[in-house]
C-alpha cells in the first residue's frame, strides 16, 4: 500500500525495519510478525493509510458500482459513521464491508456497530406518526441526535456523550484527591485548564446545556474536596459561592461557528 505513493525503496526498507522491530515488554524481546508496534509513533499513520485503502476507497468504489442512492462516511482513525439514503444499501454495505474487512484480519466491532434509522426523512415519518424522534448514534465523544431549530427547521444536534462526563469526571475526582495539599490558587488555575481544556473540544453549537451541566459537576466535586482538606471548617456551599467569586471557574465557550457565517 505504501508502495502506491512512495517510490524511493530506502524509505519503504526503513518502514518495514520498524514493523518488524518487535515490542519490549517486561525486560524481554519478543518478535512482532503482524500490526503495528503499539504506542510507536508511526502506528496511527500507518494504521490510517492501511484503513485509507482498506476502508475509504474501496467504499467510494463500492458507491459508485452498487448504491442505488447517496452515500456518505465519516472516518476518525478506527472510528467511522456511513450514511445511507436507502436502508437496502445500508445493509448492503454493512455486509459488504464486514467481508472486506476480514480479508485484511479486520472485524467490526459488534458491540459498537448497529443500523440506526435517521435524518431529516425519518423524523419527518415518525412526527406523522407521532412517534419518538429517531434512535441516536455516539462518535467521537458525542451524542448526535435529529431535532429542530427555534425556526423549526431539521437540524442534526450534538451533546456530549453522557459514558464519556463521567469516566472524565471520575478521573478528576481521584486527581483532586491527590491535590488536596496544594494551596486553592493552584488547585483553581488546574482547574480551570480542565474546563478550558473540555470547552475547547466540546464547545460546539447546540452542546452548551451539557458544558454547563459538567462546569455544575467539577464545581461540586471541588467543594467536596475542599471539605475534606479541612474537615474542623464548615465549608457550606453558601461558603463556596463567596470562594468563586475570588477564584471563578470558567464559564462554557461555544467555539463552533454557523456555516455561513460572516468572518
Amino acid at each position: 500500500m505504501l508502495a502506491h505513493r512512495i517510490a524511493d525503496r530506502r524509505v519503504l526498507r526503513l518502514i518495514e525495519r520498524w514493523l518488524k522491530a518487535g515490542i519490549l515488554e517486561s525486560g524481554k524481546w519478543q518478535a512482532t510478525e503482524v500490526g503495528t508496534p503499539q504506542g510507536s509513533g508511526i502506528s496511527p499513520i500507518l494504521a490510517n493509510l492501511f484503513l485509507h485503502y482498506v476502508v475509504d476507497l474501496w467504499v467510494h468504489q463500492w458507491r459508485q458500482r452498487h448504491a442505488s442512492g447517496q452515500i456518505v462516511i465519516v472516518r476518525y482513525a478506527d472510528d467511522m459513521v456511513i450514511g445511507c439514503q436507502n436502508e437496502d444499501d445500508a445493509r448492503t454495505l454493512s455486509a459488504a464491508l464486514t467481508e472486506r474487512l476480514s480479508q485484511f484480519g479486520l472485524a467490526i466491532h459488534e458491540g459498537k456497530t448497529r443500523l440506526v434509522a435517521f435524518g431529516r426523512r425519518v423524523a419527518r415519518q415518525r412526527e406523522l406518526a407521532g412517534a419518538r424522534r429517531p434512535e441516536t448514534f455516539d462518535f467521537l465523544g458525542f451524542t448526535h441526535y435529529c431535532d429542530k431549530t427555534r425556526g423549526g427547521r431539521f437540524t442534526v444536534k450534538k451533546k456530549t456523550h453522557a459514558k464519556r462526563m463521567i469516566r472524565k469526571l471520575k478521573a478528576l475526582r481521584s486527581e483532586m484527591k491527590e491535590r488536596l495539599h496544594l494551596p486553592v490558587s493552584e488547585q483553581h488555575q488546574w482547574l480551570c485548564q480542565v474546563l478550558k481544556g473540555h470547552y475547547g473540544y466540546y464547545g460546539v453549537i447546540f452542546n452548551y446545556r451539557s458544558m454547563e451541566r459538567f462546569r455544575h459537576l467539577v464545581s461540586k466535586l471541588w467543594l467536596h474536596a475542599l471539605r475534606r482538606q479541612s474537615q474542623k471548617a464548615k465549608r457550606t456551599w453558601e461558603w463556596f459561592e463567596q470562594l468563586l467569586t475570588v477564584f471563578p471557574l470558567p464559564k462554557p465557550v461555544i467555539h463552533q461557528r454557523w456555516f455561513g457565517a460572516r468572518a
